[in-house]
């Protein structure tokens, strides 16, 4: 499991699911449809999703293809530090 998934999946664990793991967190699950998250949490995962990897992410990159699973957050956070390699 890459670095960056599994501390996506701690931050999610320990803060909306309060460090209670009662199923299968699957990271492909949408985090949505699985009450894992809400609107609300939509925003503070990309507060840290921000703070923590240096990246920044655009009004129209937020949506389902790039934050509603873990899986989409690994792709989005790589694709985002690439693109900031590049222009550096």
């Amino acid at each position: 499991m890459s670095e960056i998934r599994e501390h996506l999946r701690e931050f999610i664990i320990e803060n909306f699911l309060f460090g209670q793991l009662e199923g299968k967190l699957d990271n492909g699950a949408s985090l949505l449809k699985s009450g894992v998250i809400d609107s609300t949490g939509v925003l503070e995962l990309l507060a840290f999703v921000q703070e923590h990897y240096g990246i920044k992410a655009e009004d129209e990159e937020i949506v389902p293809e790039n934050i509603d699973s873990i899986n989409n957050l690994v792709r989005f956070i790589e694709r985002k530090q690439k693109e900031q390699a590049i222009s550096n």
